[in-house]
């Protein structure tokens, strides 16, 4: 009888103590939403009819969506610009990048006229790079098809771009992988790494490490950590992909990298936050703005973790030059659509078979 009581008590306090605050802030929270005291910083791409008409229906909402409009980018320069009577213009779609970043914006609508659509693949390549959320007007079809979720009883409706490849249990349980795996690689793996360390100092002269700048998710840099496989200095002239039989490289570099040894320090990488176990694999912004001339999807690897190996790496290998850059592009494009925990495995089993195959290069 006592531990009915218990649990009777208990409980009660637990909801008193938990939920009841929660209702409290949120009831406060979606007041002050719907009463547009407080929003989403917002932009409007596009700048005409549509964009005055989607800017007219949510502002006549009798409660807020949260939008908070902030200004528009117009997409061609020969625009009237008829939302210019009622928000701030901000810029053109060049201006993107440094329009929302400058104004924490949260939240894009693209909201441009038929004429346009010639540049919503351009639009769509410089967003991604960015972390807001991402909206479009439907048509019709987009109706009848099911492809408008009503997210929100107060809002007009839109198509919002999804970023989410993963259901998010599994996008967690995948970071969860990552820190359980990369920490205890970091620690029983940790002679190997003495060995390692001791090795490359007698190869040649110079660092035990070699630290290089490269872009990671959102396009923000990050410090990449691996075992020095080339002689110092081995970029004097520049910037430059190895090869096979790459004089730069130390014979006991050449020995790691078959093995794939000098990439253990990435698991630290992994463990910050900064790569993933599977992933596209990090570039240096050198060749990425070399890429981007040519393929300019490229910019939608930025939307996940680079990864110590990736589907790009076991399908295709190491490239030699921008050209099988592109060519590999395809398979970490295909990751990217397909993402899931199942993938990710068979992925790290086929990279275990390439590295006990001494495949690595």
């Amino acid at each position: 009888m006592n531990y009915y009581y218990s649990f009777v008590v208990l409980f009660s306090l637990q909801f008193l103590l938990s939920y009841i605050p929660r209702l409290f802030i949120t009831t406060n929270t979606n007041w002050k939403i719907h009463n547009r005291i407080i929003g989403f910083n917002t932009i409007i791409i596009g700048s005409n009819n549509k964009a005055v008409k989607l800017y007219k229906d949510l502002m006549s909402l009798q409660k807020s969506g949260g939008n908070k409009f902030i200004g528009f980018i117009n997409v061609n320069s020969n625009n009237k610009n008829l939302l210019n009577k009622y928000i701030s213009h901000l810029g053109d779609i060049n201006d993107i990048k440094p329009v929302v970043k400058t104004n924490n914006v949260d939240e894009v609508i693209i909201a441009i006229e038929s004429s346009e659509h010639e540049e919503i693949g351009n639009i769509i390549n410089i967003l991604e790079e960015l972390n807001v959320a991402v909206k479009v007007i439907p048509d019709m079809f987009d109706i009848l098809t099911g492809k408008v979720k009503m997210s929100s009883l107060y809002s007009a409706p839109l198509i919002e771009i999804s970023r989410d490849k993963m259901p998010t249990w599994q996008e967690n349980l995948k970071r969860i992988i990552d820190v359980v795996v990369s920490l205890s690689v970091l620690v029983i793996c940790s002679p190997v790494f003495i060995a390692l360390a001791i090795g490359v100092k007698l190869s040649s002269p110079g660092t035990v490490f070699y630290f290089h700048e490269r872009i990671g998710r959102f396009g923000k840099s990050f410090t990449i950590y691996k075992f020095r496989s080339m002689y110092l200095n081995a970029e004097s002239n520049g910037p430059a992909l190895s090869c096979r039989d790459d004089a730069r490289v130390t014979k006991f570099g050449k020995y790691m990298r078959q093995l794939r040894l000098d990439e253990l320090p990435q698991f630290y990488n992994v463990l910050i936050g900064d790569m993933s176990l599977v992933g596209p694999r990090p570039e240096r912004q050198f060749y990425i703005d070399m890429i981007i001339k040519k393929a300019p999807h490229y910019v939608h690897l930025h939307r996940v973790r680079p990864g110590i190996t990736s589907w790009g790496q076991v399908k295709y290998g190491y490239a030699e030059n921008v050209v099988e850059m592109i060519a590999r592009l395809k398979y970490d494009i295909l990751y990217i659509k397909n993402m899931s925990l199942y993938v990710d495995f068979k992925i790290l089993i086929y990279t275990i078979k390439i590295v006990l195959q001494g495949r690595g290069r």
